[in-house]
């Protein structure tokens, strides 16, 4: 299989919010995102669609410009529309051990690992990813606000992450992340402050370093 990689090209059919259903349409072809990379707590979750022939969903977009509600309610329909869809993750220690860049990587692997349907192409979003089973890919930087894929696999990426960070802040409500989910937060930092690292803080990132200081 031959693909082209280009920076530009033209504009196919959209759904709205200007979004493209499709890099390309000779080979069948998977967006991935991820979701909680520069978080201190929790896993890096990512997720991988491949969508249908155009089918548009006129909210789609990016999930960083969207609320929870309708963040919520596109899940739904992503899931009942993709032609495949899968969500993957990889925890904190995981996390500790490899870094976080290739975390993510690795969470995007593991999401394709699970689609039920092999893609020929991937679109990924930013501008690295390590390559997954020989088959080719392209990065595109603000990916998520481009590609219907993308964007789908931006949401479910962070729907799942906000569910599981909702579940452990039952467990651990210091830090609040039923609202910061992880985040680096004033309210986030100034709780391991006081209270130190949970079971669930990445150790390598720099909340660590300061409460090793405060200890002192």
């Amino acid at each position: 299989m031959k693909v082209v990689m280009k920076k530009t090209h033209k504009n196919q059919t959209k759904p709205a919010k200007k979004l493209k259903l499709f890099y390309q349409e000779k080979f069948i072809e998977a967006g991935c995102d991820e979701a909680g990379r520069g978080c201190l707590a929790g896993p890096v979750y990512a997720a991988a669609v491949i969508w249908p022939q155009g089918k548009t969903i006129p909210r789609i977009n990016d999930s960083k410009t969207l609320n929870e509600k309708v963040r919520n309610e596109l899940r739904i329909e992503i899931e009942a529309n993709a032609i495949a869809h899968a969500v993957a993750w990889v925890d904190n220690r995981e996390i500790d051990k490899i870094n976080i860049l290739n975390a993510s990587f690795l969470a995007m692997h593991r999401a394709l690992d699970k689609l039920k349907k092999v893609p020929e192409l991937l679109i990924i979003d930013g501008n690295r990813f390590n390559t997954y089973k020989k088959i080719q890919h392209v990065c595109i930087i603000g990916g998520d606000g481009k590609y219907a894929s993308i964007a789908a696999a931006s949401i479910l990426a962070k729907t799942y992450r906000d569910e599981f960070m909702l579940k452990i802040h039952e467990e651990f409500g210091q830090y609040g992340w039923d609202h910061n989910k992880g985040y680096a937060t004033r309210f986030h930092k100034q709780a391991i402050s006081r209270f130190g690292l949970s079971m669930y803080h990445r150790r390598s990132f720099n909340c660590m370093a300061g409460q090793l200081k405060l200890d002192i």
